[in-house]
């Protein structure tokens, strides 16, 4: 599956590697794992919502569903 910004941000972290993206969420300041939120925003709403690129974001999040660590 490929993450875009209108992917809802759960269903993006369940789409590959779980761990590996939540690091990168992390580190953009998100703990978005236990955010009562996660369950009804999008990638780019989130991104939007904490100042964050949102295409840079999505590139990111990619990149880190796809990884085999």
């Amino acid at each position: 599956m490929k993450i875009t910004k209108d992917t809802p941000l759960l269903e993006a972290l369940q789409s590959g590697n779980t761990q590996a993206m939540a690091q990168v969420l992390r580190g953009y300041g998100m703990h978005c794992l236990g955010c009562a939120l996660a369950r009804q925003e999008t990638v780019g709403q989130a991104a939007m919502s904490h100042g964050i690129d949102i295409d840079t974001m999505v590139k990111s999040l990619n990149e880190a569903a796809v990884s085999k660590n």
